[in-house]
């Protein structure tokens, strides 16, 4: 009996082998080419990191001594890790670069003495930024910052904070407090209501700018700060000062300018180093006009809502005051 050959089942085996054949190859020759893409893409990223790394060394600048990074109107909405390769810079300058936030890896930077990012479109700051111990100046004005990390106390040797015109700032954490060294703090153009707690714990304060804010008025014990030597208070809401600023011996410049004062109060005259202040669009309730000055260049120089309208005022003041006392008390003689 002869052997029956199917040869279409033979034909059938034979095609299923190459297919198979064929689709391992194919697999095979896709994951080389992955392989070839991905080896492709990481030697492309290595050469845009150096390209980047390249660029960022032709923004170093060395001034007196001091490593500075200066970019000024060139478009950076990020900063590329490549920038860790230069710790040893003790100061970045970045302005209107578009910048959107500030990298983590700036706790790398443990050089850094001035981080001016100022004009940029910067809404957080991180809290790694406490980290940088040896940092004197944080200037963050002109940018979109709501919020303010307590871990800037960590900045210990901080002397200059800026923060002016993000508009939205309406609190600072206690934490700040700790700032022993800080000397100058701009919080012009935000949200507060009040000086913060923290600012007024500053032991070495010197100079404030609480101008267009929403104060209504001062705290109490506003005269704890006393290294304070000039306070910015104008475009506020501010009707009355506590008669605690009056102690505040150290303050020279006293700004009360578009607010809503209906009087000023005897106890500036208590402020001996006072040298320069203007109450300028206020709604005061007295008219008082100063006497003409002899020196026509001192009567073209004279403001005339500083500091010579100011005690003249108060003094108009209490002779009002002194004058109707002594109404009132006719008035209780004749009933009497």
């Amino acid at each position: 009996m002869s052997a029956v050959v199917c040869v279409g089942s033979i034909s059938n085996i034979k095609a299923l082998w190459e297919s198979r054949i064929q689709k391992h190859q194919d697999e095979l020759k896709a994951e080389r080419g992955q392989r070839g893409k991905s080896s492709v893409g990481e030697i492309s990223n290595v050469w845009e990191s150096r390209i980047q790394l390249s660029k960022l060394k032709e923004k170093v600048y060395n001034e007196d001594g001091r490593l500075i990074l200066r970019i000024e109107k060139e478009e950076w909405k990020t900063l590329p890790g490549c920038l860790v390769k230069l710790p040893q810079l003790q100061e970045w300058q970045l302005h209107r670069t578009g910048l959107t936030t500030i990298p983590t890896f700036i706790a790398n930077f443990n050089n850094l003495l001035v981080l001016d990012l100022s004009r940029n479109v910067i809404n957080k700051i991180p809290r790694e930024i406490g980290r940088l111990t040896k940092l004197r100046e944080l200037l963050l004005s002109y940018n979109r910052i709501a919020e303010v990390p307590a871990e800037i106390s960590g900045c210990e040797n901080l002397e200059r904070l800026e923060l002016a015109v993000n508009k939205d700032i309406s609190e600072l954490p206690d934490q700040l407090g700790k700032l022993t060294q800080l000397t100058h703090l701009d919080l012009n153009m935000n949200q507060f209501t009040t000086i913060p707690r923290a600012v007024l714990e500053l032991p070495a304060l010197e100079w404030l700018d609480m101008g267009s804010n929403k104060l209504k008025t001062l705290p109490e014990d506003v005269d704890k700060m006393q290294c304070l030597h000039t306070l910015w208070l104008q475009r506020n809401e501010i009707s009355d000062l506590p008669d605690s600023i009056g102690h505040l011996q150290n303050l020279s410049t006293l700004v009360l300018t578009n607010n809503r004062m209906r009087g000023i109060p005897a106890c500036l005259q208590s402020l001996r180093n006072l040298r320069f202040v203007n109450f300028r669009d206020n709604p005061l309730e007295l008219e008082v006009s100063l006497p003409p000055s002899e020196d026509e260049e001192e009567e073209e120089e004279r403001d005339l809502f500083g500091l010579q309208f100011m005690h003249a005022y108060i003094q108009e003041s209490l002779n009002s005051g002194s004058t109707d006392n002594e109404f009132l008390n006719k008035d209780e003689d004749l009933f009497s």
